[in-house]
């Protein structure tokens, strides 16, 4: 994945880099962070420098492979499996999870069940930290971008979105690699930290 952005448009790679870099210091300090939906894991060690262990799962059995093959002395990941979000919990205890353009794939019609499943191995005390791109990004997104995005929100619907499973939502924007509080309706992407799971 990372290879195909460094062809197609190589300053993408600096936007993913600065999600990574704020789920990292977000989640920096968790002993156990879940990454889901990690694709090739290629950003994942800037997460990985700041977190105890981390485990990554994704539903390509292929990106899941490739994973693996980048565990490597001094950057081994605790773990690195297949699976559908959507057929269940995953594996383990987590105190820290992350989706970064993950939910935006998810039928809205199914994202409830998604975020349900992301949550019930969450610790009770645990952070998930979840981004994706603004609903209102989507007319100048370039085709490549928008290949599979069902579920674009804006950020108060983000929000509404998390609030269903968490009592504390905290929403950030990102214009390119710059992270903001300002208006929403001109922001590109949009993070939301969530703590203190619903039961």
């Amino acid at each position: 994945m990372m290879n195909q952005a460094w062809h197609d448009d190589p300053k993408r790679l600096t936007f993913t880099f600065a999600r990574y870099k704020f789920a990292a210091r977000m989640l920096a300090g968790c002993k156990d962070v879940l990454e889901v939906g990690c694709g090739d894991a290629f950003p994942s060690r800037i997460v990985q420098q700041e977190v105890e262990r981390l485990t990554v799962t994704d539903f390509d059995p292929i990106f899941i492979q490739e994973a693996q093959r980048r565990s490597v002395a001094g950057w081994e990941l605790a773990g690195a499996f297949v699976h559908d979000m959507l057929s269940g919990p995953p594996q383990g205890h987590y105190d820290g999870m992350y989706a970064l353009d993950v939910l935006e794939h998810i039928l809205p019609e199914n994202e409830d069940v998604f975020l349900s499943n992301m949550a019930a191995s969450l610790d009770a005390a645990g952070t998930l930290i979840i981004g994706m791109p603004s609903l209102e990004s989507q007319p100048y997104a370039s085709v490549l971008s928008k290949e599979g995005h069902v579920n674009c929100k804006s950020q108060p619907v983000l929000k509404e979105t998390m609030q269903r499973h968490f009592h504390n939502v905290y929403m950030f924007c990102m214009n390119d690699e710059v992270l903001h509080v300002g208006y929403h309706k001109m922001a590109h992407y949009v993070l939301a930290v969530c703590c203190n799971k619903k039961s």
